[in-house]
């Protein structure tokens, strides 16, 4: 799934954004597959990076980050990261409730 967010960048005409693209853990693996199969076919980094549509640094960042991970752990680690979020939420809800039944059982309201 990809996802396209826009950022104001400035304020000229008040039309002006800039877009970027959120790749999923799966989509860069899959990308990262592809960058290798294009090195050992002997494409330069300028070709893979076109093909791909990311910059190097993002290459490089993938690759610290995902470049020996499989799919299938591409896949776990999106939904850990997920399930993380939501715990954190819930998490979130939680503390103020339960800053709240802290202060009536003291009796400070």
């Amino acid at each position: 799934m990809l996802s396209v967010y826009t950022l104001p960048v400035g304020r000229e005409n008040g039309s002006m954004v800039k877009k970027f693209s959120k790749h999923t853990p799966e989509q860069i693996v899959r990308k990262l597959d592809k960058a290798r199969q294009m090195r050992e076919s002997g494409s330069s980094t300028v070709q893979i990076l076109t093909v791909l549509g990311i910059s190097e640094a993002t290459l490089h960042r993938w690759q610290a980050t995902y470049g020996s991970m499989s799919k299938s752990e591409a896949k776990e680690l999106q939904r850990l990261r997920e399930e993380n979020s939501r715990l954190k939420r819930l998490l979130g809800q939680a503390e103020p409730e339960k800053a709240a039944w802290k202060e009536l059982s003291e009796g400070n309201f």
